[in-house]
């Protein structure tokens, strides 16, 4: 045991610790780590800043686990996008200093959400600013799907002869556009089908939004695309699925709308239908989709995002299929696009460190 002046002593030294290190925490510099380098026009936003220690990845690939786990310690806030997960590993690594995660991209299933509520721990997001970039994809994947691309183009890289390939397109007498999931995006794309013929949209959305304010969008919308336009209404899943002749899939993620668009669903859909999904990849079961078009239950699909991204090799169901039009998630890939998302989203991670109000804050304690 020691003397009683050497416990003092060390008691009085591990005081002096404390009080410098506390000093130290309140003098230090914020630390912000972003997961993706934003670019020469955004990146300034936040290392020409003297008062902020900016940490980066700056490989051109994902951004690797372990490097984010040891890195994000006192990190007062994270610039993410979708490819990074955010759950209680993560958070528990940052540790209590972290604010703010904000994430470029409008969806947030990669987020555990009620981590983030128990935690105190803001989020910022981008939406509005990918809309038309979005909307202009989901028509480019539309002709694709409905003209079978992907098959035809591999005539041309198969150097086979051209005028000795007969080959048709989905034509329907009828010009139905279906959405799974009403929003923002979903009515910009409805605009610009309108110039390609078509006369009829249905749709099926989150049952919990006002039925008034629904009736009121709806007729705004007939309104202004009269009189090409002649039924806007929504419905039921199974009428979305049957009366579709191109059915876009703009649902948000998670548990809730994971597989809406399964066997079953896929089994009603006519045969020249076209299925594109710009959504999210967990709505649609991709082992279902690959045998509805293996058996050509429906005529092709056009597709940006993918299950199990971005882990998606060449093995994946729906890499296989000729009648399967796929991107590499590039909807918001426009340089305007990713320009405004990033930087909305280093504008939400500094206004969340300050403790301002954000830009686009998602207010998790409401969902």
């Amino acid at each position: 045991m020691q003397p009683d002046g050497s416990i003092s002593q060390a008691v009085s030294l591990a005081k002096a610790r404390l009080t410098s290190l506390s000093s130290h925490l309140r003098t230090s510099k914020p630390k912000i780590v972003v997961c993706r380098d934003l670019g020469p026009d955004v990146m300034p936003l936040l290392v020409k800043r003297d008062d902020l220690e900016v940490v980066l990845w700056t490989e051109d690939c994902v951004c690797d686990r372990e490097w984010l786990l040891k890195n994000v310690q006192g990190a007062a806030g994270i610039v993410i996008v979708f490819s990074e997960l955010v759950n209680a590993e993560l958070l528990d690594a940052a540790g209590p200093n972290l604010k703010v995660v904000s994430t470029m991209s409008v969806g947030y299933e990669h987020i555990h959400v009620p981590e983030l509520v128990e935690r105190n721990i803001r989020l910022g997001y981008t939406p509005d600013v990918l809309t038309d970039a979005v909307a202009d994809i989901s028509v480019m994947l539309a002709l694709m799907a409905g003209r079978n691309a992907n098959e035809t183009m591999g005539i041309v890289r198969e150097g086979l002869s051209l005028i000795k390939v007969s080959h048709t397109s989905n034509i329907s007498p009828s010009r139905t556009v279906g959405f799974l999931g009403f929003g923002r995006i979903s009515h910009a794309t409805l605009a610009r089908l309108i110039p390609f013929g078509v006369t009829d949209c249905i749709y099926s959305s989150n049952p919990n939004s006002a039925t008034s304010s629904k009736k009121e969008r709806d007729e705004a919308i007939l309104k202004q695309h009269h009189p090409q336009l002649k039924s806007l209404r929504p419905v039921d899943k199974d009428t979305l699925a049957k009366e579709s002749d191109v059915l876009f899939v703009l649902a948000p993620g998670g548990p809730s709308t994971r597989h809406l668009v399964n066997e079953e669903f896929l089994r009603k859909m006519k045969k020249h239908s076209v299925l594109v999904n710009v959504g999210r990849g967990t709505v649609v079961d991709s082992d279902a989709l690959a045998k509805a078009l293996r058996e050509k239950w429906i005529w092709g699909a056009g597709i940006d995002v993918v299950e199990g991204e971005p882990h998606v090799g060449k093995d994946h169901p729906l890499v296989k299929e000729p009648r399967c039009n796929i991107l590499p998630h590039i909807g918001s890939a426009s340089f305007e696009t990713r320009l405004a998302m990033a930087t909305l989203a280093v504008e939400n991670c500094l206004a969340g460190i300050s403790g301002q109000e954000m830009p686009a804050e998602l207010d998790v304690k409401a969902l």
